[in-house]
């Protein structure tokens, strides 16, 4: 197949990843341009090999090939890794001697969507670097030569590490929800080799996502999961999304543990053994999250949102332990530092193992609130930056505190309300937390109001 360089939309090369609409926005002869793009920053950085992989979407394969093209005809090698999970991409540049890798993947988003994610010499590119891959794109440099290809296989690696590093003191009964992703193939049987009772859902590939969209931080998407459960009298369910780096939980009286909760459990059992601990979470996550931590002997740190973004201050801060509120979770105490939904996961299991009280009853001891998940607002995609922008400047929250990483957190004596741009998606996000169901309907409305002084047509769900 002859590919040609082409121009692409500058929106696509987004905060953390290059991502969009497969047909629209992106297609082979793009990601024939990014694999120039990317073989030129390999040079700058002295590597001369990268891993590639894909995720089961119906349009991963024609497009990884278009990408590879694009990085042979630069004279970089390929070890193509094939159809894996992203954190499998994430653990091969970590434990081989090639540290850079590229998964083609659309995440969570719809089916017709597509992209990118970057490692270059050991860093997941965050905002600025993937810009300038943008840049590169529309200069047209390139290198000429002909790299090598070569294919790759690092799941029994990847399976015998974990096995090998987490250990359960008692037999659990799981629910595993993939979500027609490309995690399906590997999780359960992962999961059995713990020692666990596995009920596979949706653990074949279909790129389609025809059972429920294969992201877990949408409640509606967890309902056959919690039916499942109370049908098999579970202890526990776990939903992965379309490239396995996020996950969701369900407990045994179908109770959604968001992930700011989860970090409070892995944090109370990391800062048993590691006192002093840093911690990052990022700006959606609880208020007790934070005091938690510090109360636990830890150093808590917020950051804006976005896993490479997140990896980052992970890296600055040395922490050992990292979270978002979508389901990225990181672990550097015993792993690697990269977000993988499956060895988190796994540890969860190993804490919920050691305990024999019931899931449920090991999260009631977790501090919980009165609080909404993520609500999104729709909006443009080339508009949302300008309205954050303008809220951001006209927004008026008198007596509270203000903090303005990420969006717009505004936190009160009795709770807190956040509004951001989504990186990912078209939309804003909000999310509100407080004391009870008063305080939180008064922040909402504070919100409400100050979001329709700036545009009144602006469609709100709360």
């Amino acid at each position: 197949m002859v590919y040609q360089q082409k121009q692409i939309e500058r929106s696509v090369f987004r905060a953390y990843d290059i991502r969009g609409i497969i047909g629209k926005q992106l297609d082979e002869d793009a990601f024939y341009s990014i694999g120039l793009a990317i073989s030129c920053r390999l040079y700058e950085l002295g590597r001369k090999k990268i891993f590639v992989a894909r995720d089961g979407r119906l349009t991963s394969e024609s497009l990884v090939k278009a990408l590879q093209q694009g990085l042979i005809d630069s004279g970089i090698s390929i070890l193509d890794l094939g159809a894996i999970a992203t954190p499998m991409l994430y653990f091969a540049t970590h434990t081989l001697q090639v540290d850079s890798g590229l998964m083609v993947t659309g995440s969570h988003n719809p089916a017709d969507y597509n992209g990118i994610k970057i490692v270059l010499a050991g860093t997941t590119l965050v905002e600025k670097d993937i810009h300038h891959l943008y840049e590169l794109v529309v200069a047209g440099r390139c290198y000429q030569g002909k790299g090598e290809y070569h294919s790759f296989n690092i799941i029994p690696a990847y399976i015998q590490r974990i096995v090998s590093d987490i250990k359960l003191k008692r037999t659990l009964k799981i629910v595993i929800d993939c979500g027609n992703g490309i995690g399906g193939p590997i999780i359960p049987s992962v999961i059995r080799a713990l020692g666990c009772d596995v009920i596979p859902l949706y653990c074949d590939v279909d790129g389609r996502f025809p059972n429920h969209h294969p992201d877990p931080s949408v409640e509606a998407n967890l309902a056959d999961l919690k039916q499942a459960v109370a049908h098999n009298q579970a202890d526990i369910g776990i939903a992965f999304d379309g490239d396995a780096d996020r996950l969701g939980v369900v407990t045994d009286k179908g109770e959604v543990i968001w992930p700011d909760r989860l970090l409070m459990l892995y944090a109370l059992n990391l800062l048993e053994k590691n006192k002093g601990a840093t911690i990052v979470y990022d700006v959606k996550c609880s208020s007790h999250l934070g005091a938690l931590i510090n109360e636990a002997g830890g150093i808590a740190k917020m950051c804006p949102t976005g896993h490479s973004i997140v990896k980052a201050v992970m890296r600055e801060e040395n922490a050992a332990l990292a979270g978002e509120m979508s389901g990225h979770l990181f672990f550097k105490d015993r792993w690697y530092g990269f977000d993988d939904a499956l060895y988190s996961a796994c540890r969860l299991l190993e804490i919920l193992s050691s305990n024999p009280q019931t899931v449920s009853e090991q999260f009631a001891a977790v501090p919980n609130s009165i609080n909404t998940p993520e609500i999104k607002i729709p909006i443009a995609d080339e508009q949302k930056f300008t309205f954050m922008q303008q809220f951001c400047e006209q927004a008026h929250f008198p007596d509270a505190h203000i903090i303005t990483i990420d969006g717009l957190r505004v936190e009160f004596a009795e709770g807190w309300g956040l509004l951001r741009a989504s990186n990912t998606t078209p939309c804003l996000v909000a999310r509100f937390e407080a004391k009870d169901k008063i305080s939180l309907e008064r922040i909402q409305a504070l919100f409400r109001e100050q979001l329709h002084n700036l545009d009144k047509n602006l469609v709100l769900s709360f």
